[in-house]
């Protein structure tokens, strides 16, 4: 997954806008359901405590809740160059439901 496909799958679901966030862009409907680092290395989505467990084990290796109480909030970290199109967009469909 590069960052212009994490772009242009985030901006493909209904309702999406994209803003600058501190040092990251940020994708939001009614609220930010995910950002995209500025080295675009890594993306954060909003999911569910119980989607980000589910992913956390399903991925180990590319997806982890963030650090912190940021990761206890249902933030998520992933790896952009070790995930699938398909696995990215059941992702992004969580966390857009998060921010709808």
């Amino acid at each position: 997954m590069t960052p212009a496909a994490f772009r242009q799958m985030a901006l493909a679901l209904p309702g999406v806008v994209e803003r600058a966030h501190m040092d990251r862009h940020a994708f939001r409907v009614r609220i930010i359901f995910a950002t995209l680092a500025a080295d675009g290395c890594s993306a954060n989505l909003k999911l569910t405590r119980d989607e980000q467990e589910l992913h956390s084990e399903r991925l180990a290796s590319v997806v982890a809740p963030v650090s912190g109480g940021w990761g206890r909030m249902g933030w998520t970290t992933v790896m952009l160059d070790r995930i699938g199109d398909d696995d990215m967009a059941i992702l992004l469909a969580g966390a857009h439901r998060e921010g709808s």
